[in-house]
């Protein structure tokens, strides 16, 4: 079993990102809005439904199911593990989006929530289901966020994250998805 951390808060400015090198990227993006890059996992099965996805040269990212899903409970579920991307690209967005307004932020904490079944025992026959039926059917996101703008500056700042965040984007929109044998 793993030990279970508390959150812990900042007390400070959260650290900066370099707004010039953000400044800079920005442009490319303007330059070149077309442009795209490739994310790429390697994801392992260890048994039972304990999986290693392994990320560049990062320690993997472990995945489990809980013990009342058959799993062992040593690590997040997969769905948790989508929140948790959530989570990290809004957050992301939102400290980026400081930084362009040139509001420093001292406290960020993002608390997600998604409502989820398996009647369908991941096709393993249970119920059957039309694939709109089955993954997350509500997400709820709350932003706690502090710095030194206004109430308003900040929910601008929060809603602009969330428009543009591409983890939230490929989760409201429909993604071509092929998975197939591999040769």
């Amino acid at each position: 079993m793993s030990a279970v951390l508390e959150p812990t808060t900042v007390k400070t400015y959260l650290r900066p990102i370099d707004r010039d090198g953000l400044m800079a990227f920005a442009e490319k993006g303007r330059a070149n809005p077309n442009a795209r890059s490739t994310n790429k996992v390697h994801t392992v099965c260890e048994g039972q439904y304990r999986t290693l996805s392994y990320v560049g040269d990062h320690a993997p990212v472990v995945v489990d199911e809980p013990l009342h899903l058959f799993g062992q409970n040593t690590a997040p579920a997969p769905g948790e593990i989508v929140l948790s991307a959530l989570g990290g690209c809004l957050a992301v967005g939102i400290t980026a989006v400081a930084t362009w307004k040139q509001v420093r932020l001292s406290r960020l904490e993002l608390f997600l929530e998604a409502d989820i079944g398996n009647p369908a025992a991941w096709g393993a026959g249970g119920a059957e289901k039309l694939p709109p039926e089955m993954g997350f059917q509500a997400i709820r996101v709350k932003v706690v966020v502090e710095g030194d703008a206004p109430r308003d500056v900040l929910d601008d700042i929060v809603q602009r994250a969330n428009y543009f965040s591409p983890v939230a984007n490929t989760m409201r929109n429909p993604v071509p998805m092929t998975i197939a044998l591999a040769e």
